[in-house]
This record gives C-alpha cells, sequence and structure tokens, in this order.
C-alpha cells in the first residue's frame, strides 16, 4: 500500500516511509522536521562515503562548473582515468561504464551472448543463474533473477535463462547444456537475504566454466568497492569472474554502474555492439574516481574490516539477548543482516521510530548497510538503537498475551 500524499502524482510504486530528507551529514541523514536518523540502509548500499562526503562533493562541484555532458562520441579523459584504476585493481582489462546496475547487468547478459556468437556459437546464450538473485527490473534481468513477484503481469518472460536452486551442485550440473553460455551470480544475496555463496561453490563455479566453456558472470553490485570489507567480494574466495557487474557504491550517491571484463570475455563487444548516452558522463566520472581516491587509500579497508567486526560481535550479543526476535546473523564486513522470527517490517519500522535506517529483505531479513566511514561510536549507537527496536517489537509480542 502507498502512503504517497493524496495530491502525489507519482506512481505508486513504492510504499513509502512517512519522512522526507533534506540534508545529510555523514552516517546522519536529517528529515524536513529537524530529527536525525542513523543511516545504515546509506541508500540501500548506494551512500558509500556517507552524506556530503567533502572529497565527492568537491570532485562533483569542481566538474559542474566545467562541462556536464558531451556523450561517448568524443574521448573521455576521467572515465579513461576511472577505467584504469578499476581494471589496475581487479581481473579486468576492459570496463564499460553505465548509469544503474541494471543496465550493467544488461551489458554483462549481452557480453555473454556476444562472446559466443563471435566464435561461431550464437545458439549458446542460455545464463544459469539461482533463486534468490536479484539483478535488476529491466525485462531481462527480472527474468534472470526468476522471482516471480517481479515477473508476474509483463507478459511473456525473456527466454534465455535457467534458474537453479541455491547451492545445489546436482542441479546446477544437470542445467548446463549446449546451448549455455554464462553462469551468473551474486557472491552473496543482497535483496535475497544476505545469503552469502560458500567458497567451494564458487570454486565449482569456477570449475564448471572453464570445463564447459562458459564465461562466469559476478554481479557485484551490492558486494562491491569494500563494502564486505575487500575491494570486491570476489577477493575473499580468490575466484575472478570473467564479467562483473557493479554500481550504487562506485558512485557514492551519485548514479552509476559498470560492466569490467577480461580481455577474452570482452573480445566480441566491438565498434557498435552496444551503447549508452548518459554512461560515463564526467559527472559520474569525477565522483567515481573521487570514491576511489578515499576507498583504495591505504588503511581505508582496513578500518572496514575492523569496524565490521566489532559490529557483528556486538550483533552477536544482541541476538543473544533478543532470542525471540533474531535468529542469525548474515553476510560479510558492512554488509550484514539480522534473519528475524518476527516480521522484518515491523523490525524496520520500529527502527526507524528509534532513529535508525535499516533495509527489509527477503526470506525475513533486515539489512545493515552503513557508509564504510562508520567508526565505533556509530557502531555502538546503532546496536543501541536496534536493542531498542527488537524490544518494541518483543513488547508488541507480549501484549495479546496480557490481554
Amino acid at each position: 500500500m502507498s502512503t504517497l500524499p493524496a495530491s502525489s502524482v507519482l506512481l505508486p510504486t513504492y510504499a513509502r516511509a512517512p519522512v522526507a530528507f533534506e540534508r545529510g551529514e555523514g552516517p546522519w541523514a536529517i528529515a524536513a522536521d529537524g530529527q536525525r536518523y542513523l543511516d545504515f540502509g546509506a541508500g540501500i548500499a548506494v551512500n558509500a562515503l556517507g552524506h556530503a562526503h567533502p572529497h565527492l562533493v568537491e570532485a562533483l562541484t569542481a566538474q559542474a562548473q566545467r562541462i556536464w555532458h558531451t556523450s561517448n562520441l568524443y574521448t573521455m579523459p576521467e572515465g579513461e582515468r576511472l577505467a584504469r584504476r578499476l581494471c589496475e585493481a581487479t581481473f579486468a582489462s576492459r570496463v564499460f561504464f553505465t548509469n544503474s546496475g541494471a543496465e550493467a547487468n544488461e551489458c554483462a547478459i549481452k557480453m555473454a551472448r556476444k562472446y559466443h556468437a563471435a566464435k561461431g556459437h550464437p545458439e549458446r546464450y542460455r545464463i544459469v543463474t539461482f533463486e534468490g538473485a536479484f539483478h535488476g527490473r529491466t525485462l531481462a534481468t527480472i527474468a534472470a533473477g526468476g522471482q516471480q513477484k517481479y515477473i508476474e503481469g509483463f507478459g511473456p518472460k525473456v527466454e534465455g535463462f535457467d534458474q537453479v536452486p541455491f547451492d545445489d551442485e546436482a542441479a546446477l550440473t544437470a542445467a548446463i547444456g549446449p546451448e549455455t553460455a554464462a553462469l551468473m551470480i551474486e557472491p552473496i544475496q543482497g535483496e535475497g537475504g544476505l545469503r552469502a555463496v560458500p567458497v567451494r561453490v564458487l570454486k565449482r563455479l569456477r570449475e564448471l566454466c572453464d570445463e564447459h566453456g562458459l564465461l562466469l558472470i559476478f554481479d557485484e553490485i551490492q558486494t562491491g568497492v569494500g563494502r564486505t570489507g575487500k575491494f570486491f567480494a570476489y577477493e575473499h574466495s580468490g575466484v575472478a569472474p570473467d564479467i562483473m557487474s557493479i554500481a550504487k557504491g562506485i558512485g557514492g550517491g551519485f548514479p552509476m554502474g559498470a560492466c569490467l571484463a577480461t580481455e577474452e570475455a570482452a573480445a566480441g563487444m566491438t565498434l557498435g555492439t552496444h551503447g549508452t548516452t548518459f554512461g560515463g558522463n564526467p559527472l559520474a566520472m569525477a565522483v567515481g574516481n573521487a570514491v576511489l581516491d578515499v576507498v583504495l587509500a591505504p588503511g581505508f579497508l582496513e578500518h572496514v574490516q575492523k569496524t565490521a567486526l566489532r559490529l557483528r560481535q556486538s550483533l552477536a550479543q544482541l541476538k543473544d539477548q533478543h532470542p525471540q526476535v533474531i535468529e542469525e546473523i548474515r553476510g560479510e564486513g558492512l554488509m550484514l543482516g539480522l534473519k528475524l522470527k518476527t516480521p522484518n517490517t515491523d523490525f524496520v519500522a520500529q527502527a526507524r521510530a528509534a532513529g535508525l535506517l535499516v533495509v527489509a529483505a527477503g526470506d525475513n531479513v533486515v539489512r545493515l548497510l552503513p557508509p564504510l566511514i562508520i567508526g565505533e561510536g556509530e557502531v555502538a549507537e546503532a546496536v543501541a538503537r536496534l536493542d531498542k527496536a527488537a524490544g518494541a517489537v518483543e513488547a508488541a509480542l507480549a501484549r495479546p498475551a496480557a490481554e
């Protein structure tokens, strides 16, 4: 049910909370009425460096005073620089910039299909994905995700995607056939409930791809750019993909994404095979470079790891204090989730009432996705507010029995 004002002409596709934010400071979002909220949603893992980070503001302001847009018909020096920095810090040799994560995944899907077509096998276009996945809201990416609630009502599902159960090697092996082009997976499912893919599974995916001549695609839109304590989550396993989609944190709040690939995987994407009007625009490139200035600075990722460990330890204690509410702690780094025994929507509302912003996910999970800049003080404050939210949920559970 939408909470839009009766006079709103926006499509009622969101159940918006009755709060409007007018400014932010670091990990704090400040509402129009002046109330301050500790933001552990970060725009769904987007505001990686918090609100109004001075280095990002300076980079965007300086670029805005020079030139905003020229299109990809011309050379983009800052785009060249950002692409090179991404390649130097990852497995990749090629980059294509987009405006969003869904577009980055569209590029990845097209690249995998084109790879095989260029090698004389256009019949190899199918991509195996995994139940619980979320890859975007376009017609192709909802088909890739395979969740019926996103597909229903939009006509025939886009052909070419085969979903298999999460962590079921027999089903995965059976799904690979002569038409299979690639395997596509999130190292940690975000919307799907903060389910981390075991390292052994990622290693097996790499083996299957090498064995069958498939491409391995990692969707790191939510897990990337320091979120898990590494620059990208694949580094935890030592398993490198052939193609990787990124977005969210790379823009620090500015809309942008990218598709990264090895030279081999990208070989089919030649002149005219793909394009974008706004992708790689000067404003986005300036902000993306500024984000990397911070995230790749010595000691930053170590700070994320240290803060994440303290947060996880505190959440474990919180779970012990509220066994009626919290069932399990999930995730990696500062991409953590509380698997609940009570409705996650109730918990999100109680957390907001306590001045803490968190995000619901599938499998009855609440996501904690704070800015990567948080420290011990913000961890302690967030846990205190989570404790208050859990207590309110417990009190609500107890009321019917008392009556």
